[in-house]
């Protein structure tokens, strides 16, 4: 089930089950892991896409191998509040997604969080090639990490 508030997952996760943040871009998605007791985001991968088939399964076996019990989808917001192309592509990748990985999933506002990962990485003089290989996975992480502080708070 493709929650719109991740508070409302609460219902359906088991105890220990760890959360797994999706970035979802056009040619990659960044994931992160949460720890088992749903505090810590950590960075984890970046999976290039290719068939979706492919990029379930391989999903999947993520969910299956590091006891993933639900999913944060970042959802591109417009600044404005509306929903734009993007958001209707990603709702339909997470509802296409949830086929294949039977685990409860919600939607998180992702608004500017490459922006602030990719901020923070030039702060940190990284170079522009290793900032490639790390945005999308980073920006993962700073979804999940907003998603975790929400289910803590509420």
């Amino acid at each position: 089930m493709l929650h719109d508030k991740p508070r409302d997952l609460n219902i359906d996760l088991c105890p220990g089950a760890r959360l797994l943040g999706l970035d979802v871009g056009a040619k990659t998605v960044g994931l992160a892991l949460s720890d088992t007791t749903r505090t810590i985001a950590s960075p984890y991968a970046t999976l290039r896409r290719t068939r979706f088939a492919a990029d379930a399964r391989a999903l999947a076996d993520i969910v299956a191998h590091e006891g993933v019990g639900g999913l944060i989808v970042g959802l591109p917001i417009n600044m404005d509040g509306s929903e734009g192309r993007r958001c209707q592509s990603v709702r339909a990748f997470a509802a296409n997604l949830l086929k294949t990985v039977d685990i409860p999933a919600a939607l998180w506002d992702e608004r500017l969080s490459t922006a602030a990962v990719t901020r923070t990485l030039i702060a940190a003089d990284t170079s522009r090639r290793r900032r490639r290989q790390l945005v999308d996975k980073l920006a993962a992480a700073y979804i999940l990490q907003g998603a975790l502080d929400n289910l803590a708070n509420g």
